[in-house]
């Protein structure tokens, strides 16, 4: 498929936020996936993975959430304790203000169904988009959060989750332990939301990323398809 792939600016309330667009085709009303990045910046894995999104039939949109550290804000995989400090930095009232606007900016594409709009993320990403579905799931149509820490004003925020959520984590991933895992599945069965789960037992934290040294070819495998159908079940109405 021949994906046309542009850089955008998206007006926010801090000023103008580039991101990445990956349209395929020249079909109208197809939906769309947000991607948010990981601690380490919208780096060139993140494009990729927009690139493999937009490839199955969806409008992709990747905004750079670090944009008010412009322009040395992404790292590379072995400057963990920088891409830490940087996503430590960020506040959260700003990012929803940037997420609200960057859910705007792709509702307003020509060639995008409002109504179709679903957001997934890695690792820092993955946090947000589990974010997003706490704060605007008037606004999307499904999340998938990978391997995302959660905040405990977040697990409380479920109660306001109305899309179906899919939820990937790591069985040995050291920054989010098993037990928090268990405790963000609690939150969704007391509720009764619709979520799916899947724990891979031998998968670290970044396990989908091939070039991270955490990254696990089966349990990344395994979750791209499962990522697809899911998307393809509730953006398209079908499955592979």
């Amino acid at each position: 498929m021949q994906i046309k792939q542009t850089e955008v600016m998206i007006p926010t309330p801090d000023g103008q936020m580039p991101a990445f667009l990956f349209t395929p085709g020249e079909s109208i009303h197809k939906p769309a996936v947000i991607l948010l990045m990981e601690a380490f910046g919208l780096t060139s894995h993140i494009r990729d993975v927009a690139d493999r999104i937009a490839n199955k039939g969806y409008v992709v949109l990747a905004p750079d959430l670090y944009y008010r550290e412009l322009p040395n804000n992404k790292f590379g995989y072995d400057e963990v304790e920088q891409a830490m400090a940087m996503m430590y930095r960020l506040e959260m009232e700003s990012v929803e203000k940037d997420i609200d606007a960057v859910l705007t900016y792709v509702k307003s594409q020509p060639d995008v169904s409002p109504d179709k709009v679903g957001v997934t993320g890695f690792c820092l990403g993955g946090g947000l988009t589990f974010l997003t579905a706490c704060k605007f799931s008037n606004a999307i149509a499904v999340a998938a959060p990978f391997y995302g820490m959660v905040w405990d004003e977040w697990i409380d925020a479920v109660t306001n989750i109305t899309v179906p959520v899919h939820l990937f984590f790591g069985g040995v991933d050291p920054f989010i332990p098993l037990e928090r895992v268990k405790q963000i599945e609690s939150r969704f069965q007391q509720l009764g939301k619709e979520y799916t789960l899947q724990v891979y037992p031998d998968a670290d934290h970044g396990f989908f990323c091939n070039e991270r040294s955490s990254y696990n070819r089966l349990a990344a495998e395994d979750a791209w398809h499962k990522l697809t159908q899911f998307f393809h079940k509730h953006l398209q109405g079908n499955r592979e």
